[in-house]
């Protein structure tokens, strides 16, 4: 979303009893390449730009009614989620699969204190693209309402309240969703994936080779 296409109006808007300094410009800033993230994992990469556009735009002419009753997170990510499933319901939509990879935080402490330094720093950092890029294909493959949970959950660090408030459900159901998701989820890479640590005990996976029987001659 290109600044110069907002009026120089939006450099004034505030929210109505926050700090006077929170204009939508400190927002743009803020929020923008977490929104774009975010989209593109719920999304793809392709959607993503012109949904956070849409996104900004929605914020702007709205900010003017936001009324604290939730925090300014929370709201701008309910509208994002909500701009993504408008989205998934247009006729002319089609997913695209292409996600940023984002990092696992997964690691095992050794009991040894040099056991780290026993691998190449860079080793490490490919394994653990590999990994994300793995983990991630997973998520990608889960139901969309399995999807947008785990992402707010795990990967933006919402609470559960915060993700019933974004998904307009109720905590209950969040709760139920998170772990129906967390179980497909596991169940997946458990079946598609080997775990193992490397000799520097960093977290790696190889993915299972699919078996293709050979087919009986009649």
């Amino acid at each position: 979303m290109q600044l110069s296409m907002i009026n120089d109006g939006a450099r004034s808007k505030r929210c109505p009893g926050m700090n006077s300094d929170l204009n939508f410009y400190t927002i743009f800033d803020e929020y923008h390449p977490k929104i774009i993230r975010y989209l593109s994992r719920i999304v793809g990469r392709v959607d993503a730009e012109d949904l956070t556009q849409e996104v900004f735009d929605k914020i702007h002419r709205g900010l003017d009614r936001f009324q604290g009753r939730s925090s300014l997170s929370t709201w701008i990510y309910r509208i994002a989620t909500n701009t993504a499933i408008d989205r998934s319901r247009s006729v002319a939509y089609k997913y695209e699969s292409t996600h940023d990879a984002f990092e696992d935080e997964a690691s095992h402490q050794s009991s040894d204190p040099t056991a780290s330094e026993t691998a190449p720093v860079t080793d490490q950092l490919v394994i653990r693209k590999e990994m994300s890029d793995c983990v991630n294909e997973f998520i990608d493959n889960l139901p969309p309402h399995y999807r947008t949970v785990i992402v707010l959950s795990e990967l933006e660090g919402f609470t559960n309240k915060e993700v019933a408030h974004i998904v307009s459900i109720s905590l209950d159901n969040v709760k139920i969703r998170l772990h129906r998701a967390r179980t497909k989820l596991k169940k997946a890479l458990l079946e598609g994936c080997y775990f193992y640590y490397t000799a520097g005990n960093t977290l790696a996976c190889d993915r299972k080779q699919v078996q293709i029987l050979p087919t009986t001659p009649e």
